[in-house]
């Protein structure tokens, strides 16, 4: 009989009894402690259910509240009827009721043996301590904290608030130094009867019945003064999430729970019936002979974190709605943007995805309709071409699209025609290619023929709406990959253009063009605008476009040569 159990018990008594028995079984002494807030009648019941096992005893009962010093009163009353009643016990492990063996019992008692002077305690300095939530390290030493965090927690911050203003600090006691860790150790008998019996024991507990969560402080820092020999960490896995609660261990975490070699888990959900099916049997080849090692399964629960904090890359969810330029990735993937081609070529959108293997959409945020691939109704992820409901929250459509065919790469068409809501999005995600060739706008206006008055009001509204996108793509804060032309350039030598842009997408010399898409014909065009300039409006964004050109699909008529005498 080396090592007893303290077990702080308030809640799922079924379980807390099938874990004494186990305990017991393995041949340790069990003291358990109830919460005084459990009613009288089911105490008794608790109580009577384990009369049959002589080494399982019951402490004095204390109102255990989190943070708060009940639960130190509490492990000390258990502790010291631990060592009063079991004299041969050279270790006392401290556990609760949800607290559950992953290894034999006689594994871990021959673990102990061969440390017999080793006190394994989590004891690290405040400086030290990564992991406190709540913006209270040093503080919570120095400060006073009558009320509940939970239950009064507008009088606790404003109190806290209270004693900074006025620059309140208590008078930490001579030869203690605060020093933070798990409430869950397990402390020789020398230690601990030394922590018990120390002659200034008073003092020590209404320091510390004043600090802000003591059981996390009280024994690890008081081991410090009489410890022969420390190990800083439990040998109870216990995980925590990013606000500090407790990762809670489902039967789907077997595997995990096998993989750690730790002793024993907390915090084991109650209704866990194949774990305490697996775990709490007289078996000692469950597990390997091996060291504890939470650190094989670190990784996971770091990831675990990561996707409960950050969420993937593109995925917008209601648990995890992220803040404005907080979200981890506006899109999934990336995808493209052109602005004039599909205005400018003929068949420009199947040609495209010929020659780049991309799906290739046309207006996507077109006002009359969503102009998906092949003019589908509905895509992927049940998205409709119905363009109120796009345009309920079009960004969101955007990233819906764009996380619904992961895996392909995406294109569509935005001009100055379409609506706008999501340009500053594409402006700052990382996963756009923007390709824009400005004033193509011009050409439909000008092959559609219509009355001249109402073009040129429509041309200056255009021009309005693509001179506000060009100023957004060009800001400082873009982080979309950009290419911008005039259409004058752009015509000048538009296969150089196009290469340029399968280059982009597809990789520099991965593909040369042999074929490209007709050109519009336009002949007249550089009238068109001339007239437009006559009748007050100054169309400036497809660059110096002369008003007599030859149509521009097709090369100049050549000279008659001549000869000089």
């Amino acid at each position: 009989m080396t090592l007893g159990i303290v077990m702080l018990v308030h809640a799922d008594f079924d379980r807390a009894e099938q874990l004494a028995r186990h305990w017991v079984a393995g041949g340790c002494p069990v003291v358990i402690h109830v919460d005084r807030k459990v009613r009288a009648a089911q105490f008794e019941r608790f109580r009577a259910a384990l009369a049959d096992q002589p080494t399982v005893l019951f402490s004095t009962r204390h109102r255990c509240e989190w943070g708060a010093w009940g639960i130190v009163a509490a492990t000390q009353a258990a502790s010291e009827l631990m060592l009063a009643r079991f004299t041969q016990v050279r270790h006392v492990y401290l556990t609760s009721g949800s607290c559950m063996p992953l290894r034999p019992v006689a594994d871990l008692r021959r673990y102990l043996d061969s440390r017999p002077r080793t006190d394994f305690i989590e004891s690290a300095t405040t400086a030290d301590v990564p992991w406190t939530v709540g913006g209270l390290d040093h503080e919570r030493f120095t400060l006073q904290f009558p009320f509940s965090w939970r239950r009064q927690r507008k009088l606790f911050d404003r109190y806290v608030a209270l004693q900074r203003r006025v620059g309140y600090q208590r008078r930490i006691p001579d030869g203690i130094v605060p020093h933070m860790g798990s409430q869950w150790w397990c402390m020789t008998r020398q230690t601990l009867s030394a922590i018990l019996g120390d002659p200034d024991r008073r003092r020590n507990d209404a320091y510390f019945a004043k600090v802000w969560i003591p059981d996390e402080s009280y024994f690890q820092s008081l081991a410090r003064l009489y410890s022969v020999s420390i190990e800083s960490r439990s040998l109870t896995l216990s995980k925590f999430d990013f606000q500090g609660k407790p990762h809670i261990f489902y039967d789907d975490h077997l595997q995990l729970l096998r993989r750690s070699d730790c002793f024993v888990a907390r915090k084991i959900w109650p209704r866990g019936d194949r774990l305490y099916g697996t775990f709490l049997k007289d078996d000692a080849t469950a597990m390997t002979a091996s060291e504890p090692n939470p650190g094989k399964i670190d990784r996971i629960f770091s990831k675990a974190v990561d996707l409960r904090t950050k969420g993937r890359p593109g995925l917008y969810m209601q648990s995890r709605w992220p803040r404005h330029d907080r979200e981890n990735g506006i899109t999934s993937g990336p995808y493209a943007v052109f602005g004039g081609l599909a205005e400018l070529f003929e068949n420009f959108e199947p040609w495209l995805a010929k020659a780049t293997g991309m799906r290739v959409h046309g207006h996507l945020f077109n006002p009359h309709r969503v102009e998906f691939d092949g003019r589908q109704k509905i895509f992927n992820g049940a998205l409709t071409d119905n363009p109120a409901i796009r345009e309920y929250d079009s960004q969101r459509f955007l990233t819906n699209l764009i996380w619904n065919t992961r895996g392909e790469r995406q294109a569509f068409q935005f001009s100055p025609a379409d609506t706008q809501g999501i340009r500053y999005l594409v402006a700052r995600d990382q996963n756009a290619y923007v390709c824009v060739v400005s004033g193509v706008w011009a050409v439909p206006l000008f092959q559609s023929n219509g009355n001249f008055g109402e073009l040129r009001h429509r041309a200056a509204h255009l021009q309005r709406v693509e001179s506000e996108w060009l100023d957004i793509l060009r800001s400082p804060w873009t982080k979309a990959r950009v290419r911008i032309w005039t259409m004058a350039d752009f015509i000048d030598s538009p296969m150089e253009a196009l290469q340029q842009v399968v280059d982009d997408l597809v990789g520099g010399g991965v593909r040369r063009l042999n074929e490209a898409p007709r050109m519009h014909d336009l002949t007249g065009f550089g009238q068109f605008l001339q007239n437009l300039k006559n009748q007050g409006m100054h169309p400036h964004l497809m660059g110096d476009f002369p008003v007599g050109s030859a149509p521009l699909h097709q090369a100049p008529k050549p000279r008659k040569p001549y000869l000089v005498n």
